[in-house]
C-alpha cells in the first residue's frame, strides 16, 4: 500500500500540473503562443540548466572510480534499449518523424523527475546509486537522443557535418560544462549553485504545464483511440522491465545494480519529446499523447513492477 499511494501521489502532482495547463489554455487566461514561449524557456535554459546540475553534483572522479559497474551496467542497458526501440517503432508505424517520436519514449523514459521522485521515496538507501546508475542514460540522451531524434529533420537524412552541428546545442553545452565542472572540483559561488539548481527545478513543472497546453489542442477522443500509443505505453512500462527481469535472473548483477536497472526502465516516456519539438514548431499531438496515456497507466503498472521485483 505504502508503495501504491508514493507512486500515485507524485502521478497526481504531475496530472494536476497537466490539467492547470490545460484548463488555462481552455479558458483563454494565457495566450495562444503561451506553449511556444514556455518550450524555448525550456530549450534554452531549464532543460540545460538541469543537465549541468546533474552533471556537476555526480560527474566526479570519485564516484565515477567507484561505480564503474553500475555505469557499465547502465550503458549496457542504454544501447540495448534503443535497438529494441528502433526495431519496434519501425514495426509500429511508417511515419519518419512519429517513428523518431517512438524511438525515443521506448529508448528513454521518465527516469529523472519521476524516476527520482520514486526512487526517493520507495528506495531511499540506493537513491545515491541511483543518481549514477543514470548518468550514462543522460549521456545517450544528449549525445544521441536530443540531436539525431528530436533535433534533426526526419524526411531528411543528415550529412556528417550537420550531424555535429546538431550536437551543438544548449543541452549538450550544458553537460559538456557539467562534466568540466565536476571532474575538476572547481568551488562554485553559493548564488551560482542556487541559480542553476532552481533553473533546473523548472524543467519537469513546466514540462507538465506545456504537456496540459498541447493536450488543449488535441482531439482526446482521437488520442484515447490511438491503439499505437497504447502499444508504445505497453511496451514500455511493461515489456521492457519484464525482459530485463527473465534476463537478469540469470545474470551474475548486484542487487543494487538490479533495481536501479529496474526503476529507470519502468517510468513513463518521458517528456522531451514534447518539449524540444514544441520549441522547434513540430507537431507534439502524439507525443503528448504518449505522455497523458503513458503516465495514466503508470499508476497500475509501477506498484505491480516494483512488487513483482521484491
Amino acid at each position: 500500500m505504502v508503495l501504491f499511494m508514493s507512486t500515485l501521489n507524485q502521478l497526481a502532482f504531475l496530472f494536476g500540473l497537466i490539467a492547470i495547463g490545460y484548463i488555462l489554455v481552455k479558458l483563454k487566461v494565457v495566450s495562444a503562443d503561451a506553449a511556444a514561449v514556455l518550450s524555448k524557456l525550456e530549450n534554452t535554459l531549464f532543460i540545460p540548466a538541469l543537465v549541468m546540475g546533474t552533471f556537476i553534483k555526480n560527474f566526479t572522479v570519485e564516484r565515477i572510480s567507484s561505480a564503474w559497474v553500475l555505469l557499465l551496467i547502465s550503458a549496457g542497458i542504454g544501447l540495448l534499449c534503443i535497438l529494441f526501440a528502433i526495431l519496434v517503432s519501425r514495426l509500429t508505424t511508417k511515419d519518419k518523424y512519429i517513428q523518431k517520436i517512438y524511438t525515443y519514449g521506448l529508448s528513454f523514459s521518465n527516469f529523472g523527475f519521476m524516476g527520482n521522485a520514486v526512487v526517493q521515496s520507495l528506495f531511499p538507501d540506493i537513491f545515491f546509486e541511483y543518481l549514477l546508475f543514470t548518468l550514462p542514460l543522460w549521456t545517450l540522451i544528449y549525445l544521441w537522443g536530443v540531436p539525431r531524434l528530436l533535433l534533426c529533420d526526419a524526411e531528411k537524412k543528415q550529412s556528417f557535418t550537420e550531424s555535429l552541428k546538431s550536437f551543438v546545442n544548449p543541452m549538450f553545452i550544458g553537460m559538456l560544462i557539467g562534466m568540466v565542472i565536476g571532474l575538476s572540483g572547481i568551488r562554485l559561488p553559493d548564488f551560482f549553485v542556487s541559480l542553476v539548481d532552481v533553473s533546473g527545478d523548472c524543467m519537469s513543472p513546466i514540462a507538465m504545464l506545456l504537456t496540459g497546453m498541447v493536450v488543449s489542442s488535441i482531439s482526446l477522443k482521437k488520442t484515447f483511440t490511438n491503439v499505437q500509443i497504447y502499444i508504445i505505453s505497453f511496451v514500455r512500462l511493461v515489456i521492457m522491465p519484464l525482459i530485463f527481469i527473465a534476463i537478469a535472473g540469470f545474470l551474475p548483477m548486484p542487487e543494487t545494480a538490479r533495481i536501479c536497472a529496474v526503476c529507470s526502465l519502468a517510468m513513463p516516456l518521458g517528456l522531451n519529446t514534447i518539449v524540444i519539438p514544441s520549441g522547434l514548431g513540430k507537431d507534439t499531438t502524439v507525443a503528448a499523447g504518449m505522455a497523458l496515456i503513458s503516465h495514466l497507466l503508470s499508476c497500475i503498472t509501477i506498484p505491480l513492477i516494483f512488487m513483482l521485483i521484491s
